[in-house]
């Protein structure tokens, strides 16, 4: 991301963001609620248009529309708050739907590609049932296999546990971490502070729309830079 900024109406939403992340690095991207978090994760597939600026995703810059569009979105993963499963499909339609529509791979392939996945985020013997027969952070976990059945180059998690009861929410994190170790690209905007530790390579601090803070976890976590992250810190332990 070069110099990219982006205005809802008077809100200066991202200012002047410059962000560059490699190939297999896990960032997690922190801040107050509003700080352009969201913001910043749905523009980098273009969920979100940006007013200037500009966005390349392994070499290409982001088409503003169109087939290229449509292919360079296909390499970016992405995982919500509100897990977005097709509600009349079953788990393995979900999972089998973007590689036979999208990637054109035949029925059998993708069923044996979607299985393996299930079978990896520990969800494979839920494949013929309904999204809302699952708990919260089963239908994440399929949301996750997912997007890892278009094979991605980069997985975007936007809050992917907010939404979760507090149990569920170590079983979809516990995912993200082993995905990580496996050394896929992610950006995760997270409010989970162990997992930022755990497995981000670099923490990303926001506020009001900028970039405050960028450092390796442990060196965010014990010695924050900026007043605005110390502030941010200090209520994160008090609470």
């Amino acid at each position: 991301m070069r110099s990219v900024n982006k205005h809802f109406g008077d809100l200066h939403v991202l200012k002047d963001i410059n962000l560059e992340i490699a190939a297999g690095e896990v960032v997690v991207v922190i801040g107050p609620s509003g700080s352009g978090k969201s913001t910043l994760c749905r523009t980098i597939n273009r969920l979100e248009t940006i007013d200037d600026g500009v966005i390349e995703i392994d070499g290409q810059v982001l088409p503003e529309e169109g087939k290229g569009l449509a292919k360079l979105r296909a390499q970016v993963g992405m995982v919500f708050q509100s897990f977005n499963l097709f509600a009349h499909r079953t788990v393995l339609d979900n999972v089998t739907l973007g590689p036979i529509k999208v990637r054109g791979m035949k029925k059998a392939e993708a069923k044996e590609l979607a299985m393996g996945l299930l079978d990896r985020v520990g969800v494979a013997n839920q494949a013929e049932k309904y999204p809302a027969q699952l708990s919260g952070g089963q239908q994440q976990r399929v949301a996750i296999a997912r997007s890892l059945a278009m094979k991605p180059k980069v997985m975007l998690f936007d809050e992917p546990t907010s939404a979760l009861d507090p149990e569920m929410i170590n079983e979809v994190l516990d995912v993200m971490t082993n995905l990580a170790k496996e050394g896929m690209t992610m950006i995760v905007v997270t409010h989970e502070m162990g997992f930022a530790r755990k497995a981000a390579d670099r923490v990303i601090f926001m506020a009001d729309g900028a970039i405050v803070e960028m450092a390796e976890p442990n060196e965010f976590f014990t010695n924050p830079q900026t007043d605005r992250a110390k502030d941010f810190l200090s209520k994160l332990i008090t609470h």
